[in-house]
This record gives C-alpha cells, sequence and structure tokens, in this order.
C-alpha cells in the first residue's frame, strides 16, 4: 500500500546503491535514478543531490558507504528536508542495518520516502502496527534474497560436483563462453610452448622469465612469475590455490564480522 504524498514541495537527497558484484535483479544505478527523478517530478519535489554507494554490499554499515553518510550529513545540515531511495532494501539489505537508516533520518528530523511506498512514516507509540508492518516486509525481502543467493550457490555446487564451470576466472588455457569452459587457442599454444620448456628441464621460475623475455602476458595481461606458472602447469597447484583463495575468503568474511560487532559495541558503550 503506497502511503498518501504531501502536497508540500519538498527538497529530496535521492540515494541509490549497487552491492559488491552487481544486483541480481540488475536494477543498476541510472535505473534507479531515472526511476527517483520520475516520483520526485509525479509528486512535485526537487532532488537537491543524488549519492550513490557503488560496489557495496548492502550489510555494510554507514560508515562503510560514503554515498549514504554524504546523504545522512546533508539532512543533519539541513540542506534537503529528507531522502529517497527506490526500495527500502537499497538503504540496506539487512533489516537492523535499515532500520538504524531510518532512525537517523527520523532524529534529524527529516522525512524517508521510497519509490515503490511513498513515505515512511516515523515511529509512533499509539500505532505499533506501523513499526511491525515495516519490519515484516523488510524481514521478508531480506528472507528472499537470502534465498536466491542461497539457490544460486547450490546451483554452482552442483555444477562444480559434475565437473562443469560453475564460476571464478578460467585456468589459463581456457575460456567461458555462454558459461561454458571452451579451449583458448593462443593460450593452449603457450600452455604447449611451457610443457616443452619443462621437458627440457626449464623450471617456473626460468619458465616466468623466458615468458616475460618474450612479452607473452599472464591470464589478467600481467607479467609471469614461478606461482601462476606451475599453477598453469599443474592442476594440482591450481586446486591448491583455489581452496586457498577460498580459505582466505572465509577468513575476511569473518575480519569483518567481527569489525562491524566491535564497532556496534563501541557505539552501545
Amino acid at each position: 500500500m503506497t502511503t498518501p504524498q504531501n502536497t508540500q514541495r519538498l527538497r529530496l537527497v535521492l540515494y541509490v546503491r549497487v552491492s559488491t558484484g552487481g544486483q541480481l535483479d540488475g536494477y543498476g544505478l541510472e535505473a534507479q535514478e531515472t526511476d527517483g527523478r520520475k516520483w520526485a517530478r509525479k509528486y512535485g519535489h526537487r532532488i537537491v543531490q543524488v549519492c550513490q554507494d557503488g560496489a557495496v554490499t548492502g550489510k555494510s554499515t554507514d560508515d562503510e558507504r560514503a554515498g549514504l553518510t554524504e546523504a545522512l550529513g546533508l539532512l543533519a545540515a539541513g540542506e534537503a528536508d529528507g531522502i529517497l531511495a527506490p526500495t527500502l532494501d537499497r538503504l540496506a539489505r539487512e533489516l537492523t542495518i535499515q532500520e538504524a537508516a531510518l532512525s537517523v533520518v527520523w532524529a534529524y528530523g527529516a522525512r524517508a520516502f521510497t519509490v515503490d511506498h511513498g513515505e515512511h512514516l516515523a515511529d509512533d507509540e499509539d500505532d505499533p502496527m506501523r513499526t511491525f508492518v515495516r519490519h515484516v516486509m523488510g524481514a521478508a525481502a531480506q528472507l528472499e534474497r537470502g534465498l536466491i543467493v542461497k539457490r544460486l550457490r547450490s546451483g554452482r555446487r552442483t555444477k562444480a560436483a559434475a565437473g562443469g564451470y560453475a564460476y571464478g576466472s578460467p585456468a589459463y588455457g581456457y575460456q567461458a563462453v555462454n558459461k561454458e569452459l571452451v579451449e583458448a587457442p593462443e593460450e593452449m599454444a603457450v600452455l604447449k610452448q611451457m610443457d616443452a620448456w619443462k621437458g627440457e628441464g626449464l623450471g617456473v621460475r626460468g619458465i616466468a622469465a623466458r615468458l616475460n623475455e618474450k612479452g607473452i602476458p599472464s591470464k589478467r595481461g600481467g607479467r609471469w612469475h614461478p606461482t601462476t606458472v606451475a599453477r598453469a602447469l599443474d592442476p594440482a597447484a591450481r586446486a591448491a590455490a583455489r581452496e586457498q583463495s577460498t580459505r582466505d575468503a572465509a577468513r575476511r568474511r569473518e575480519e569483518a564480522k567481527r569489525t562491524r560487532a566491535e564497532k556496534i559495541l563501541h557505539r552501545l558503550s
């Protein structure tokens, strides 16, 4: 249900966001801004500034998102009367962070709007259903997003277990075409040359040096190193490197969780 609009002309800061790795729904920054400006014109409001966060996860806290921090700063300075976002989950996918952002908006005496809903009124002790409905809708959106991510991950794991290409950068000598791995002819020729050098007794360090001397780029276009040569020539080395990358990613996620928890505790203390 859309909240009826006030006829008062407001100065709004438009906030748009895309998350790390791109949006699952393909709703990019340009489309979000277009929808926001169209909504503002429809109801007679004025967009005073557009603040954006590109490639930032919706679970990030406000101080990790320069665009949202800038938008809240405009409200605090009295340079805007309210904030407008395409949907509430563009402020943050995680319900607790979303609620924290709304609390800051209302604490500044500003107003919160979304294109799909209209105005989100501040909490009122005499109207507990207002808060309840917003929480339920936020939790439902968070659940839907989580289920989509889970299905994608499960599909990738199933495909990988069956020996198919699921995700990640293809190994040297291969390229992804229509989500399938096919040989890259030029890289396969380089691999054959590397195997020949190896057969001559040249080690990975020597092979890397020879590739660099000949100006042959690595998979990512840079210089060759002994480790990249080893991964290119040895499937076991590639598997070990991928496992190490997975462990490193898991470690970074845990460190991010701890950092985030420490920030929240610091604010509460």
